[in-house]
């Protein structure tokens, strides 16, 4: 299946049911009153988080959500059904804008997490809603209120715990390939990632973590070049990056002009992900024939980048430091884990964001609210 990260759609909620103007009409009960009841509520149109979606591919072709309208009222005081409400269902990780305001309406990052993307309509009130003491035959009922409309853009940006990233054929797909059971397309040319992959590395039993390979970046991808930065965004939600550096060439100076290149284009998209922890990755050690040169080399490089964080060479190919690389990842993540959950707790999984239309409550003729009766 292709990999759609972006896509937009449309929403149209459900109309509320009109009123219903009805007097009672049987035998030997003169002047029966109004009975006419109320129109039932228009369905509303929610985002439901899937676990199951890794892909906006289904948005290609479905774009247009109508949920269903109220029915109106009747006689003998009967309401008109209330519309079921709609759910949409896409990947953990969306993000869900409004495409004229560029308003952000919620992200989706909790497993069956919900965000209600448009309201249902009002319903209408029948005349029996609008009789009192000196009206006492109303001949009035209003028509459900329209539900809500709108054009959303939809992003997914891919929740995981690592991010590869690195100049073209630094080696990212094939780390990949060599840690989980993920099999991106690997080739002798640049670019052959051309969509996010992610993979689940397992370190031990019931110890993994998730890990995502995007396409290779290159200088002036800010403005255009090679496949731009449009994927950096699935490294957003990313505890940790390993930014992987090609010792082919075995030259110190290219070296360090790979890691600042790629530096420089992390600070073009934005300062938080130069700030976020990042690991450096010499790989492909084993096209390296002197270990000592290789060493210097590494040294150097580290000395000129006045390199702090760790630092690993490995070889995806041998498998050479590909275990103890992963297992400071497990237990980085592990430490890590305590300080998330204390700094941002997040909401319970069933927590629902309503930014729609509220139902709270009626007016009457009189100008005064009144309670809306139970919609069950």
């Amino acid at each position: 299946m292709k990999f759609v990260d972006e896509a937009t759609i449309r929403v149209e909620a459900g109309d509320g049911g009109n009123g219903c103007v009805s007097f009672r009409r049987e035998r030997a009960i003169p002047f029966g009153g109004p009975d006419g009841g109320d129109g039932g509520d228009g369905a509303s149109i929610h985002a439901l988080a899937d676990p199951n979606l890794n892909t906006l591919a289904d948005f290609r072709f479905n774009r247009v959500f109508r949920a269903a309208r109220g029915a109106s009222g009747s006689s003998a005081n009967c309401r008109g059904a209330s519309g079921v409400d709609m759910e949409i269902r896409v990947p953990l990780g969306t993000r869900l804008f409004d495409a004229e305001t560029d308003e952000l309406l919620g992200e989706l990052t909790r497993v069956d997490s919900r965000v209600k993307l448009a309201a249902g309509g009002f319903h209408g009130l029948g005349n029996t809603r609008f009789k009192s003491s000196i009206n006492r035959a109303p001949r009035k009922a209003t028509a459900g209120t329209p539900g809500e409309q709108r054009n959303l853009r939809l992003e997914l940006s891919l929740m995981a715990d690592v991010g590869l990233l690195g100049l073209p054929n630094a080696g990212k797909s094939t780390l990949l390939s060599a840690v989980s059971a993920a099999r991106p397309k690997i080739a002798g040319y640049p670019f052959t990632t051309l969509y996010p992959q992610p993979g689940v590395v397992s370190v031990g039993p019931l110890k993994s973590f998730v890990m995502v390979d995007i396409p290779g970046l290159i200088g002036g991808a800010a403005q255009g070049a090679g496949l731009g930065i449009r994927f950096l965004k699935h490294l957003q939600r990313t505890r940790l990056l390993l930014h992987l550096v090609d010792l082919q060439p075995l030259d110190g100076a290219d070296l360090v002009d790979s890691v600042r290149t790629i530096t420089g284009e992390l600070n073009n998209f934005g300062r938080e992900l130069v700030e976020r922890p990042q690991w450096l990755v010499f790989t492909k050690s084993d096209l390296v024939g002197d270990p000592q040169a290789l060493a210097d080399v590494v040294r150097q490089t580290l000395q000129r980048l006045d390199w702090q964080a760790p630092h690993y060479v490995i070889s995806a190919v041998s498998h050479a430091g590909l275990e103890p690389l992963c297992r400071d990842v497990m237990q980085w993540i592990e430490a890590q884990a305590p300080r998330i959950s204390e700094d941002d707790p997040g909401e319970p999984d069933d927590a629902v964001i309503d930014r729609g239309l509220g139902h709270d409550s009626v007016q009457g003729e009189d100008g005064q609210n009144e309670p809306a009766e139970d919609h069950h």
